[in-house]
């Protein structure tokens, strides 16, 4: 590990970098953004009945839509501020526009009015996310930054677990206003912890911000071996786990009747993805970073070509206890696959490492989202569409994996030997 030792602000014990509160309060940094989807869901007949909109009205579907693309436009401006102005500025500014957005939109008076909040909530998500990405690059080199990576998605990933939940509890006590009150609550004190992070990047590293550093800054990213490889995958990937997201419920509902269980298989399927990103940090070290990537999208190719099987013979309709056995091991592979790939996207980008995670944030979070709505709208009342296109997804994935491993071996050649027990 390489960590750089920076003073936190006069007065206040600094969280050590390395430590377990330090990618613990990165986590969620970048949990915030789940917090601010996952925990509206719940809320939206409540939503529809105080916006005097019909029950099945679609309309509240714009909560999700304009948050995602506040997350989304947010990233790359977060990224150039935290290469100029450090992580830390960036991480505060944007939870101080999270909480900002959340208090907006519950005292909203109509639905336009909190759409635009929603876009200022997840505006502000962006910079949390890109200050906790870029600290991890600062902080650790290769496999010991997949291994912290892991970690804290492992945690980020337990908010989608939860946040339903709680959110449905919430409702049962009180109106949808509680749902908005306790993101912000979260936000805020998120904010205060965060004044103790230290700032991971130096002085004389700080990038401008004039027109022809930025556009070095960009450049810098997609020149680099391997980055539109990386980008491929993560993009596919991302897109199989955004329609699994979007498409679940309606799939519990639609194809085996079991809407009112969708908080209880939501949250096995999030425990799933959190086992998945632990172990890979528990092995990586050990395996290595591209030898474990080639072991695991041969399980991951392997299970969607399990559950297309099983969808194929079941007429898309297959008993729900083996439609979970089928899809958990897809999802638990994905979820080992992401963060070794950004590591290794972010491995030879630390000097550009805010606006590197601002890229390999907003291009596959935007087209992802793109393709997982084109995989939700081929839903035909049955799982065979999502299969097809989760098969579909992920061999691309492994193709733009291949890519960028080929491509970056040419710029940096390896022993025959190496290259035979490193990748599969």
């Amino acid at each position: 590990m390489t960590a750089t030792d920076l003073t936190s602000p006069p007065g206040r014990r600094q969280i050590r970098v390395g430590s377990r509160m330090f990618t613990f309060v990165l986590a969620m940094g970048m949990a915030v953004t789940a917090l601010g989807i996952d925990s509206v869901l719940p809320a939206f007949p409540e939503i529809r009945a105080a916006m005097g909109l019909d029950e099945d009205a679609t309309e509240v579907a714009g909560l999700i839509t304009f948050f995602l693309i506040g997350s989304s436009a947010g990233l790359l401006p977060a990224g150039l501020l935290a290469d100029r102005y450090g992580r830390r500025a960036v991480m505060l500014g944007g939870l101080v526009l999270y909480v900002a957005g959340a208090l907006g939109a519950l005292l909203a008076p109509t639905l336009p009015v909190m759409f635009a909040a929603r876009f200022v909530w997840g505006l502000g998500s962006a910079g949390p996310r890109v200050a906790a990405m870029a600290m991890i690059r600062d902080a650790y080199e290769g496999d010991e930054m997949a291994k912290q990576m892991s970690f804290m998605m492992a945690v980020f990933i337990l908010v989608p677990t939860f946040a339903p939940a709680v959110a449905s509890g919430l409702l049962q006590i009180g109106p949808w206003q509680l749902v908005f009150w306790l993101c912000a609550l979260a936000g805020a004190a998120l904010l205060v912890v965060s004044f103790r992070l230290p700032e991971t990047l130096e002085p004389s590293d700080r990038l401008a911000l004039s027109a022809g550093d930025v556009w070095r800054s960009c450049r810098t990213v997609l020149v680099t071996p391997g980055t539109y490889g990386y980008l491929i995958a993560l993009t596919a990937l991302f897109g199989v786990f955004i329609s699994y997201i979007a498409s679940s419920e309606i799939i519990l509902d639609e194809v085996f009747g079991l809407s009112d269980w969708f908080p209880l298989f939501f949250g096995v399927m999030s425990l799933v993805m959190g086992a998945g990103m632990y172990l890979n940090g528990h092995i990586v070290e050990r395996v290595g970073l591209d030898r474990l990537s080639g072991l695991v999208f041969v399980a991951d190719l392997v299970a969607v070509a399990v559950l297309l099987g099983v969808a194929l013979t079941t007429d898309g309709t297959p008993p729900f206890w083996l439609f979970m056995v089928a899809l958990a091991p897809i999802l638990f592979t994905v979820q080992m696959l992401l963060p070794n790939l950004m590591s290794a996207a972010m491995k030879p980008l630390a000097h550009v490492a805010g606006t590197a995670a601002a890229i390999f944030g907003v291009i596959p979070g935007v087209i992802g989202a793109v393709i997982g709505a084109a995989i939700d709208h081929q839903f035909d009342g049955t799982i065979t569409p999502l299969s097809i296109a989760f098969l579909v997804s992920n061999a691309i994935a492994w193709l733009g994996w291949r890519w960028a491993i080929r491509s970056c071996r040419i710029q940096s050649p390896v022993p025959a030997t190496e290259r035979d027990t490193n990748v599969v």
